[in-house]
């Protein structure tokens, strides 16, 4: 299986926590799809909503999130997207997240200065797909920062805290993070559970090329008041998932990650083109190694970003070609795929089920543009 990139990208993809997938009496479907009729089934078009590249000229767009509520500059519906590279389209070195109103109005959320952050994050900035938009107005992102653009000089980064107005208030190093590549959050306003995936573990300088040191860590997070959030505990819930070191992608490893409504934790094992479940996501002490195979092969091709589907199915979108594939992971079958227009390899990466389960945005990293299905 090979990837190719154009514009230099490759990477990863952002899911929302559960309880942002619930069916709401608005959503934008026929009820066929509660029934366990395939969720992307309804929908039929494509529209670009916006272009994602700011005044800095950041580009390849990474993580998608969805603001859950209003504060500060933060508008509940809107899509966040943060970017992996800078405008000399060198990978590891973006620095912006930009906000895009569903009407497609788009302002920089954050610009990140990689020499005044408030803690620890080495290597500096270099934005993921590891993008969260919290009830309580907290917005965390993920650095996997080089210095040129290539893994020879990747270094382990940290998760940046953010408050509502775009400003650095913490950042998360160290405990197991190296590489954070996605992630997800189990959001329940004043204790938050991160789920981290992580891309770097045992790669030094770009060396070995392959290792299966890939892991999955769980961050228990305090939040009270308008103090930025305590990391009460980390733990490693899944390991042992390949890594590959890529001249387009940079790094190739474990991916997105959704939480289902059970607890079970799906992750898109890109290199082995798997989609594997984690069980007991939120409570588990002991790592589930590469967990439980729910599918693999077939329309998989290097899954990335993944998110939850409102009936429970699992979405992912592939990085060797231009497709979107749904999987029922109680049957543990492929249900549904398709080509999101005429995207080719290496060009999806994050993605969110929108608002009132009306479609899904996805970004383009060939166009540099935030799209939807709808």
């Amino acid at each position: 299986m090979r990837f190719t990139a154009k514009a230099g990208i490759f990477a990863a993809a952002t899911a929302l926590a559960v309880g942002a997938f619930a069916p709401s009496a608005g959503a934008h479907s026929t009820d066929d799809w509660h029934f366990g009729a395939p969720f992307i089934n309804q929908f039929n078009k494509v529209d670009v909503v916006a272009s994602t590249v700011p005044d800095n000229g950041d580009v390849n767009p990474y993580g998608v999130a969805v603001v859950p509520r209003s504060k500060d500059k933060l508008h509940k519906g809107d899509v966040l997207v943060s970017n992996f590279n800078n405008s000399d389209n060198k990978q590891g070195l973006g620095t912006t997240i930009v906000q895009v109103s569903p009407g497609g109005n788009v302002s920089l959320f954050a610009q990140i200065d990689a020499g005044s952050l408030p803690g620890a994050c080495p290597g500096g900035v270099g934005l993921t797909t590891a993008l969260v938009a919290l009830r309580t107005g907290w917005v965390i992102v993920g650095s996997l920062p080089t210095t040129d653009g290539t893994s020879a000089t990747a270094q382990p980064g940290c998760l940046l805290v953010l408050d509502s107005t775009g400003t650095v208030r913490e950042t998360f190093s160290g405990n197991g993070i190296n590489g954070p590549w996605d992630m997800t959050a189990d959001d329940r306003g004043g204790l938050v559970n991160l789920f981290v995936t992580n891309v770097l573990n045992g790669i030094v300088g770009g060396q070995p090329p392959t290792t299966n040191q890939g892991t999955v860590l769980r961050l228990e997070l305090k939040i009270e008041g308008d103090r930025p959030p305590v990391l009460r505990k980390t733990t490693t819930i899944a390991s042992g998932f390949t890594e590959q070191t890529d001249p387009n992608a940079l790094i190739i490893g474990p991916t997105g990650v959704g939480l289902g409504k059970d607890g079970t934790l799906y992750v898109a094992d890109t290199v082995a083109s798997r989609i594997a479940a984690i069980p007991f996501a939120g409570v588990r002490w002991t790592s589930a190694g590469t967990g439980r195979t729910v599918t693999e092969g077939d329309h998989l091709n290097g899954p990335l970003g993944l998110a939850i589907a409102p009936n429970g199915n699992v979405l992912t979108v592939n990085g060797g070609d231009g497709n979107i594939v749904e999987t029922n992971p109680l049957l543990r079958k492929q249900v549904a795929f398709r080509t999101l227009d005429d995207l080719g390899a290496g060009a999806l990466f994050g993605l969110a089920v929108a608002p009132d389960n009306r479609g899904v945005y996805f970004v383009d990293d060939t166009n540099n543009e935030l799209r939807i299905l709808h």
